[in-house]
């Protein structure tokens, strides 16, 4: 570890100071989401209404807006967006409707993540699927095809993401032995999303309220699964097996820092300052650039441009050996 790379324990320490919640910061964070969401989503809405098709436009900033509703639930499953629980704990059911994500089911499997990144003895729920090279150089020829298939581009932003916000949240198998907690939250969204489906469908017209809203919620989708691949997929990142694996260590060097231009950094709630969040998840997304501004020697730690993000894309699988990600190519 070099003098300018922060102690993971001691910077876990330091966090502690910034996870304060504010009350009108967080009002003021949802109003200048939920309305330009509003107001984009209306003016594609209007024009599939007419018959003018170049306004579907419009769904490629409500879809980066969804984006960030996602992004304030998302807060709201760590209790950091607001200073009272209930009301983190309503506003991300509420807000999980919106984004077709049970919320509590979705808070389960997010904290899974969160308390075993970067395990490879404990790769379970909430993440991307990742295997060691030795470990697919022992797959059978037909399990090999299938993770290959499974990490192509098209499965991984594509066809994936439209399948967890469209099938894999409204039915948790995944969550089998956990409960009846996930499968009640998957259950009253469900039930929540389609009386709000029948509503609006009734009243706006259901080819263009779908049209809207299901490519809306598809590019928000996809957009999502990419910032989560990049936060964790790239080829410095850190896995251990049991014995060496220290949570504040795979935290802080197992999530990248996605340096995005100033306006993406908003639209994304600050979600690419991924190191620190996963180092203190309780510190809201709205404080996370303050402690970049007193602590820039964390702008150093797994650093991605957006041109370098692109570069993960190849990225499959962790060689113990390397201590990095690797292609198949590399691999074989």
């Amino acid at each position: 570890m070099s003098e300018t790379t922060p102690c993971p324990r001691a910077l876990a320490k330091a966090l502690t100071q910034h996870r304060t919640p504010s009350n009108p910061r967080a009002l003021f964070e949802m109003a200048v989401t939920l309305i330009p969401f509003a107001v984009f989503w209306t003016a594609a809405l209007v024009c599939a209404q007419r018959g003018w098709w170049a306004g579907l436009l419009f769904t490629v900033p409500a879809a980066g807006f969804l984006t960030r509703i996602f992004l304030i639930q998302h807060d709201c499953g760590h209790g950091a967006f607001f200073p009272s629980k209930a009301a983190n704990d309503w506003t991300g059911r509420v807000l999980g409707v919106v984004t077709l994500t049970p919320y509590a089911y979705w808070r389960q499997t997010h904290a899974i993540h969160h308390a075993t990144s970067g395990h490879l003895d404990r790769r379970i729920a909430g993440g991307i699927d990742t295997f060691t090279v030795e470990e697919y150089r022992a797959m059978t020829p037909a399990r090999r095809w299938l993770y290959r298939t499974y990490r192509h581009p098209i499965t991984q932003f594509a066809f994936g993401p439209a399948f967890v916000f469209f099938v894999q949240h409204r039915v948790p198998v995944d969550l089998m032995r956990a409960g009846w907690r996930p499968w009640a939250s998957a259950m009253a969204t469900n039930l929540a999303v389609a009386a709000l489906f029948f509503a609006l469908g009734s009243w706006l017209g259901w080819g263009a309220f779908l049209l809207v809203h299901l490519l809306t919620v598809a590019m928000a989708a996809s957009l999502g699964v990419w910032l989560f691949y990049v936060q964790h997929q790239f080829e410095e990142t850190h896995w251990s097996r049991q014995g060496r694996w220290q949570r504040d260590e795979a935290a802080l060097h197992g999530s990248s820092y996605y340096d995005l231009p100033a306006p993406l950094r908003w639209l994304t709630a600050n979600i690419g300052v991924h190191h620190v969040h996963h180092v203190d998840s309780r510190v809201p997304f709205y404080r996370l650039g303050e402690v970049l501004k007193e602590q820039p020697e964390l702008k150093t730690i797994g650093r991605l441009t957006i041109a370098e993000s692109f570069r993960c894309v190849k990225l499959a699988l962790w060689d113990e050996r390397r201590e990095r990600m690797v292609s198949f190519r590399e691999a074989t």
